[in-house]
C-alpha cells in the first residue's frame, strides 16, 4: 500500500507487501524489501537501500513505570544519500541517518539519535534515545549504546560492549547520562562502561574491563575495575 501523498522518484524498486504511508519522500534509485513499513513523514534520501521486514520511522511510546514519557511530537525520520539498513532492523522518529551510514540486520534505533556519515551501527546493536554517534564509527554486533550517549568521530567499540545512564538503578536522584567516548578511542569486546565517564582520546579498553572511572587520552586500561596499564 502507498498512500497517495507520498512523493517516489526515479528507479524505485518497492517489495511485495511494502506500506509507504502519508507525506513520505523517496529519492532516486532507493530499494525497498519485502514487507517493509514506512511510517508518516519520513525522508529518504537517492541510493539507499532496505533490507526485508524493516520498519522506519516508528513513532515512540511508554507506560507508567517509564521514567521518560516522549510526550512532544517528534520530527521526522530523516536517512540521507547511500544508506544501507538490513533486514529486520526498527528506526524511530527523530532520527537522522547521515550519508553512507550502514545498519545491520536486526538492529534498533530510538529516538534523537544522529548516526554520523559513513559510520557503521552493526548487527543486533541497539542504540537508545538522545545518542549522538559521530563520523566513521564502528560499533560491532550485540552492542548497548545507552541513552544519552556521546561517541565521537572514529571510535571503535567492539562486539558486545554495554553501557549504562543510571547510576543509581532507577531511584531517579541521578541525572541521566551515558559515557562520553572521545575521537579515536577503541572499546574492546564485551567491555562494560558505567554512566558519566569519560574515555580519552585514543584510549583503549581491554576486552571485558569494567570502565568506573574517567581514562585519560593515550592511555591503556585493563580489568575490572579498569586500571591503567604502562
Amino acid at each position: 500500500m502507498i498512500h497517495a501523498s507520498a512523493q517516489i522518484g526515479n528507479n524505485v524498486t518497492i517489495g511485495e507487501n511494502v506500506v509507504i504511508e502519508e507525506n513520505v519522500v523517496i529519492g532516486d534509485n532507493v530499494t525497498i524489501g519485502h514487507n517493509t513499513i514506512i511510517k508518516k513523514e519520513t525522508q529518504i534520501g537517492n541510493f539507499v537501500q532496505i533490507g526485508e521486514l524493516t520498519v522506519l520511522g516508528k513513532p515512540t511510546s511508554s507506560n507508567k513505570k517509564m521514567a521518560r514519557k516522549p510526550g512532544e511530537t517528534l520530527d521526522p525520520l530523516i536517512i540521507e544519500d547511500y544508506v544501507t539498513i538490513g533486514c529486520n532492523s526498527v528506526i524511530y522518529r527523530h532520527v537522522t541517518l547521515e550519508t553512507g551510514v550502514f545498519v545491520g540486520d536486526l538492529t534498533s534505533i530510538r529516538e534523537k539519535v544522529t548516526v554520523g556519515e559513513d559510520s557503521i551501527v552493526g548487527r543486533n546493536a541497539i542504540v537508545e534515545t538522545n545518542t549522538l554517534i559521530g563520523k566513521r564509527v564502528t560499533i560491532q554486533t550485540g552492542c548497548y549504546i545507552t541513552a544519552d550517549m556521546v561517541i565521537e568521530d572514529e571510535v571503535f567499540i567492539g562486539p558486545c560492549c554495554s553501557s549504562s545512564n543510571d547510576k543509581y538503578m532507577g531511584m531517579g536522584n541521578f541525572k541521566h547520562q551515558g559515557p562520553v567516548i572521545k575521537r579515536g578511542a577503541k572499546i574492546g569486546n564485551n567491555a562494560t562502561l558505567l554512566p558519566a565517564i569519560t574515555i580519552g582520546e585514543n584510549a583503549i579498553v581491554g576486552a571485558g574491563s569494567v570502565i568506573t572511572k574517567d581514562i585519560p587520552a593515550n592511555k591503556v586500561v585493563v580489568g575490572n575495575p579498569g586500571k591503567i596499564i604502562k
